[in-house]
């Protein structure tokens, strides 16, 4: 007789920028691939959307695809999206890129505000909260906005590790 499996819940990951086109797809694209290598995307759920429609249906920025392609990470399948009030119930971390789009996602979404987060809090020893936006920067931005996102990509899944997926109490 076999023991049954412990209830694991999915945990749902969306992360935010302005235009959904640089940084919150490259962090979707980095914390997928965290996840899989972690054996863990049966368990977290991972998407990306933006405060604005500026970009709304359009791919990730070519300079960001570029950069993440370097890192083993395939960007091309995503498209831009506005954030919608469903995703303030549906997802269970919330994670703004910068402190202008937490304003606008506390705005948006005030009901979901404990589950909204400055994603570099997830990496508080690097001694910033903002991710800096790369779009009007040269290609050296989006390596920089890589190497943020993955550090702040770890510490996040470590956070959800300990709190969500052991049967403590998350978010």
């Amino acid at each position: 007789m076999s023991l049954p499996l412990p209830f694991v819940p999915m945990i749902k990951v969306l992360f935010v920028c302005l235009g959904n086109i640089c940084r919150s797809p490259t962090a979707q694209g980095v914390f997928e691939k965290l996840i899989a290598e972690a054996g863990l995307d049966d368990h977290i759920y991972v998407d990306s959307a933006g405060t604005s429609s500026y970009h709304v249906g359009e791919s990730p920025d070519p300079r960001a695809q570029r950069a993440a392609r370097k890192r083993g990470i395939d960007l091309s399948r995503q498209r831009s999206r506005q954030v919608v009030p469903g995703d303030c119930r549906e997802f269970d971390y919330i994670l703004a890129m910068d402190r202008d789009n937490l304003r606008a996602l506390r705005r948006t979404c005030p009901e979901a505000r404990d589950r909204m987060h400055l994603f570099l809090d997830f990496a508080p020893h690097l001694g910033v909260r903002d991710v800096p936006d790369p779009y009007y920067g040269g290609s050296r931005g989006f390596e920089h906005v890589l190497d943020l996102i993955e550090e702040a990509g770890r510490g996040l899944l470590e956070h959800i590790k300990r709190h969500d997926l052991n049967g403590t109490d998350g978010g």
